[in-house]
C-alpha cells in the first residue's frame, strides 16, 4: 500500500564532493570556506547551464539530477575543466578539488529531494574518482560512449559500501592522451599499493594514512620501470579484509605494498611491506618512526624512504626470476634485467655482458627506452674502467644511445640520467647538470639521480650544494649495490673542501661495503697523503695496483674537476705521500 504513494523517476544523478576537505579546513578554515563557496557557485552555474537541477547541498557535497545522461556527463566534464582552470594559480597542497560520480538509475522523489540506490551508487563511485576526476557507472558509459568524444578507462567491477551487488565503473580520462610508448612486453610486472590501515583509532588520522598511500603511488609511478595500478583501483579495497593474493589477481598486479599507520601522542609508527603476490612471500618489510611536529614533512620523508627501498627490491626479485628462465624464453624485459645485473658488477667483462643483454632487449623491442639507457651506461662504464682505446668514439656512442632513450621516453628519469652521464664524460658540464636536475625532478625517489647530482655539483665547484645532497641521499638506500662508489665520491668532495677526517671516514665506509674497488684506494691514498700518513697512503696505493695494475699511474694527473686548482690539490695529496716525483 505504501508503494502506491511513492513517486519514482528514472534520472541521471551527478554527485560531487570535495577531496580532502577536512585537511584543508584544518589548515585554513576561512580560506577553504571561501574556495568552497566559489566552487559550489561554479558547479551550480554549470548544472543550470546544462539543464540540470541542484537537488541539495550537504556541506562540501552537491547532488544534482538531469533528464539527459549526456547532459549530466557533459556537465561533469565542464565542471572539472573549469575548476582545473581556476586552480591553476593555487598551490598544489591548497587546491580545493572535487570528485564527481555520475549514475543512471531509478530514484524516489519526496519533498524536492531524491533517494534510493540510484543516488547511493552515484555517491559511492564518486569516491573512486581521483581528485579532479570523474567516474561513471556502466549504464552511463553505455549511453554516452558513442555520443561524447571522451576517453574512458574500464575499472571493472567494484564492490562499494552498502551496495549489495558490485558496480561496473568507468573513469573518464579528461583530455588525457597516452604520452609514453605502450609496453611491448606483457610479462613486465605491475605493483599495487593498498590503502594503509589507520590503526590509531582516530578517524581524523584517516587522511594521513590515505595521503601516505597516495604519495607512494605517485612516487612509484615516476620510476616508469614498473606499471603502477591506479589509485582509484587499489583504493576500492579500502577497509576490506581480503587475501592479498586474490586482490593482486583482481588488479593484475605481481607485487603489492601494504602497511599500517599507528599514532600515539605526537609520535607515529608506520609499517610497510612488499609482497610477491605470486607466492605470497614477503620480500621486504620495515618500520618507520617519526615525530609529528610537521605531519606533512614526516609524510614526505617516510614516503621517499619507502619508495627508494621498494623499487630496488622489486628489481632484485624480478632478476632472480629472469635468471631462472632458459635463454630461449627470455623477453626484452628479462634481457634488460640481466643487463642491469651485469652492470652492477662494475668489471670490464660484466660490462661487455651487460651490453650484449641490452642489445638483445633492443633487438626484441626497438622502442625500449630503458634498454637504450642501459646501453649508454655500458659505454660510460668502459670509459670509467679505462678499457677503451678510442675514448671519443665511446663518448659519442654513449651520447647517441642516451639521446635515443630520451627521445623514446622524455618523461623517463632514467633516460635523462643516462644522458647526463654521457654529457659529463664528454666534459659538457652545464648540459650534464641540467639533465641530472631533470632526472631528479621527474623522479625525486631516484637515488642514483640525486647522488649523481650531488657528485656533479661538486665537480663544477658547487660543493656547498653537492655535499649535503650526497650525505642526505646516501641515507635513503643503504643497501644500494653502488653505495661504495658514492661514498668514494663524497670522500673526494670532502678532500676538495679540505675536510680530510670526514673524507677518511667516508672511505672507510666505502671499503667496508666493497673492499675490491681500486678507485677507493686511489682516493684513500690522496686523503692519507694530505693527512701526512705516508706509510698508510703508500699501502693504499699498493692495494690499488694489486687490484688494477697501472691504475695509479693513469690517475697521476686526475682532471676530474672543472677548476684546475682543485685537480692540482688531488695531485698534491699523492705527492705528499711520496707517490709522485
Amino acid at each position: 500500500m505504501a508503494e502506491e504513494n511513492v513517486t519514482r523517476k528514472l534520472t541521471a544523478i551527478l554527485y560531487a564532493d570535495v577531496a580532502g576537505y577536512s585537511r584543508l579546513t584544518g589548515e585554513d578554515e576561512v580560506g577553504t570556506h571561501k574556495q568552497l563557496s566559489a566552487g559550489l557557485d561554479l558547479i551550480s552555474g554549470a548544472i543550470k547551464a546544462k539543464g540540470g537541477n541542484v537537488v541539495h547541498y550537504a556541506g562540501d557535497a552537491v547532488l544534482a539530477d538531469f533528464g539527459s545522461v549526456v547532459a549530466a556527463v557533459d556537465c561533469a566534464v565542464s565542471i572539472q575543466r573549469q575548476l582545473a582552470e581556476s586552480n591553476a594559480q593555487v598551490a598544489d597542497d591548497q587546491r580545493l578539488q572535487f570528485r564527481i560520480g555520475v549514475n543512471l538509475g531509478e530514484v524516489i522523489v519526496d519533498r524536492d529531494d531524491i533517494y534510493g540506490d540510484g543516488v547511493n551508487v552515484a555517491a559511492r563511485i564518486e569516491s573512486l574518482a581521483e581528485p579532479g576526476g570523474i567516474c561513471v557507472s556502466a549504464n552511463v558509459h553505455d549511453q554516452v560512449r558513442k555520443k561524447i568524444d571522451l576517453l574512458f578507462e574500464d575499472m571493472g567491477e567494484q564492490q562499494v559500501k552498502n551496495i549489495t551487488e558490485a558496480v561496473h565503473v568507468f573513469r573518464i580520462r579528461l583530455g588525457e592522451v597516452p604520452s609514453q610508448t605502450p609496453l611491448a612486453f606483457p610479462d613486465k610486472p605491475s605493483i599495487a599499493v593498498l590503502p594503509f590501515d589507520n590503526m590509531s583509532g582516530d578517524p581524523e588520522q584517516e587522511y594521513f594514512s590515505d595521503g601516505l598511500s597516495e604519495d607512494i603511488i605517485t612516487l612509484l609511478s615516476a620510476w616508469r620501470s614498473f606499471p603502477v595500478i591506479a589509485r582509484n583501483s587499489s583504493f576500492a579495497y579500502k577497509g576490506q579484509s581480503r587475501d592479498v593474493r586474490q586482490i593482486a589477481k583482481e588488479l593484475s598486479a605481481r607485487y603489492v605494498i601494504e602497511g599500517s599507520v599507528r599514532k600515539s601522542g605526537n609520535r607515529v609508527r608506520i609499517t610497510a611491506q612488499l609482497i610477491d603476490a605470486e607466492t605470497g612471500h614477503h620480500l621486504w618489510a620495515e618500520k618507520f618512526d617519526g615525530v609529528l611536529d610537521d605531519i606533512f614533512e614526516i609524510q614526505d620523508e617516510i614516503t621517499r624512504r619507502i619508495v627508494s627501498l621498494v623499487e630496488p627490491q622489486m628489481e632484485v626479485a624480478e632478476r632472480k626470476k629472469a635468471e631462472a628462465k632458459r635463454s630461449s624464453n627470455l623477453s626484452a624485459w628479462d634481457y634488460y634485467l640481466r643487463g642491469r645485473a651485469h652492470l652492477h658488477m662494475v668489471t670490464p667483462d660484466d660490462n661487455a655482458q651487460a651490453r650484449t643483454m641490452f642489445e638483445k632487449a633492443i633487438e626484441l623491442d626497438p622502442n625500449y627506452s630503458d634498454a637504450f639507457a642501459g646501453l649508454s651506461y655500458t659505454f660510460q662504464r668502459d670509459i670509467l674502467l679505462e678499457v677503451v682505446e678510442d675514448r671519443k668514439a665511446w663518448e659519442n656512442k654513449a651520447l647517441d644511445a642516451a639521446r635515443r632513450a630520451e627521445a623514446l621516453d622524455n618523461g623517463s628519469s632514467l633516460a635523462h640520467l643516462a644522458l647526463s652521464g654521457a654529457y659529463i664524460w664528454s666534459n659538457q658540464h652545464e648540459q650534464s647538470i641540467a639533465e641530472t636536475r631533470t632526472a631528479v625532478e621527474l623522479n625525486p625517489s631516484n637515488v642514483h639521480a640525486r647522488l649523481a647530482l650531488g657528485n656533479r655539483l661538486d665537480i663544477v665547484g658547487a660543493s656547498e650544494e653537492g655535499i649535503p645532497l650526497l650525505e642526505e641521499t646516501l641515507q635513503l638506500n643503504p643497501r644500494d649495490p653502488h653505495s661504495h662508489i658514492y661514498y668514494g665520491q663524497l670522500a673526494r668532495a670532502y678532500i676538495n673542501e679540505r675536510n680530510y677526517d670526514k673524507a677518511l671516514s667516508c672511505l672507510r665506509e666505502s671499503l667496508q661495503r666493497n673492499p675490491d674497488y681500486p678507485h677507493t684506494y686511489h682516493i684513500l691514498a690522496i686523503c692519507l697523503g694530505h693527512l701526512g700518513r705516508v706509510d698508510e697512503a703508500q699501502e693504499a696505493a699498493r692495494q690499488c695496483e694489486q687490484l688494477r695494475p697501472g691504475f695509479m699511474k693513469k690517475r697521476a694527473n686526475w682532471n676530474i674537476y672543472v677548476d684546475p686548482a682543485a685537480n692540482q690539490h688531488l695531485t698534491e695529496g699523492l705527492r705528499k705521500a711520496g707517490l709522485l716525483e
